[in-house]
């Protein structure tokens, strides 16, 4: 998981009534097509489930030369990021169990707007339903495309892996590969939205609107997806969302010590077992560490003056100070270090 997924991360999903579904759907129809489920016939859920177990096996091995093979060119071109998901998850990999969670075949034609909306399955008069689900994907050129999800379990942890294929003559070619673990110390994502529940009913909705977005998270294998359980607690979380916190591109001064620290965006972020919350800030310089580390302590002690339920659900703070440019400079304390 990586601490730039904030900028993804959004409220906008809201379920589709079913007038304004009906529309949309009558306009895409002729553009992009799911299928899903029972309308997925054997023969290509087979072909797209043996695929991605075999892409997942080279990433056990930590193959990647072969999966780079296996790619479709342009992302073959330029394979860094696949290459770095498979190191980082090779071990959880090695020996672990894949089951098929769901297939889906997404079908795109010339006509297809650059940002397309798969909705697959049986949508009902409110939106998603238990057999539902929805994809958010830009500029995929005119093809087929399978996307299979499978949980992953090992001897110490469950993840998911996500694997976009796409249709090249008779082959299933590599088009993205999303690595995700779908539990946080034994945790999944069930539990912190139960977590967040409780932290709602004790008033303390700053623990209760992150928790949420943790629970969404460790539900969600990849951030293009939604269904019927992300929906309700991207609502949920919406419902505490707190207005000091910055959010939706908002931002949220904070004062300490008489200096005005301008907060950009705030995330809960695994860290190892632990759960962290991470803050980032303007600055308009980082090049002098010691002086951005001071200020970065500052806005942790700031942070917990104002919001000291905090210290109940975090272990600890990440703080980065960015600038105009992009450069940034963070620093991180557990709790206890933080006085």
């Amino acid at each position: 998981m990586n601490d730039d997924r904030v900028e993804r991360w959004t409220f906008a999903r809201r379920p589709f009534l079913l007038f304004g579904l009906l529309i949309f759907c009558s306009l895409i129809a002729a553009a992009q097509t799911c299928l899903s489920g029972n309308d997925l016939d054997a023969t290509t859920r087979s072909a797209l489930e043996n695929t991605a177990k075999r892409y997942l096996e080279m990433a056990a091995r930590g193959d990647t030369a072969a999966l780079q093979q296996s790619a479709i060119p342009s992302v073959a071109a330029d394979f860094s990021e696949i290459e770095t998901a498979v190191k980082d998850n090779q071990s959880a990999f090695a020996g672990a169990q894949a089951t098929p969670r769901s297939s889906f075949l997404l079908e795109v034609d010339a006509n297809a707007p650059s940002h397309l909306e798969f909705l697959c399955g049986v949508f009902g008069r409110n939106g998603q339903t238990s057999n539902s689900s929805e994809f958010v994907l830009n500029n995929l050129p005119q093809g087929k495309y399978g996307l299979v999800i499978l949980d992953v379990k090992g001897a110490k942890d469950s993840r998911t892996l996500t694997l976009i294929l796409q249709q090249m003559g008779a082959d299933w070619k590599l088009a993205g590969f999303y690595a995700r673990s779908a539990q946080l110390n034994g945790h999944d994502g069930t539990w912190f939205a139960q977590k967040a529940r409780e932290f709602k009913s004790k008033g303390q909705l700053h623990n209760a609107w992150l928790y949420y977005r943790e629970a969404i998270e460790l539900s969600s294998p990849v951030d293009f997806m939604s269904t019927l359980a992300t929906d309700n607690l991207y609502s949920e979380a919406q419902s505490v969302q707190p207005s000091d916190l910055p959010g939706g591109g908002n931002t949220v001064d904070l004062s300490v010590a008489g200096k005005t620290y301008k907060l950009t965006t705030i995330f809960p972020l695994a860290v190892g077992n632990d759960l962290d919350v991470v803050v980032k800030y303007q600055a308009a310089d980082v090049s002098n560490s010691a002086l951005t580390f001071q200020e970065n302590a500052n806005v942790m002690k700031g942070l917990l003056a104002k919001f000291p339920e905090l210290r109940d659900a975090f272990a600890g703070i990440v703080v980065r100070a960015v600038e105009a440019s992009g450069r940034d400079y963070g620093s991180m304390l557990p709790m206890d270090k933080i006085k």
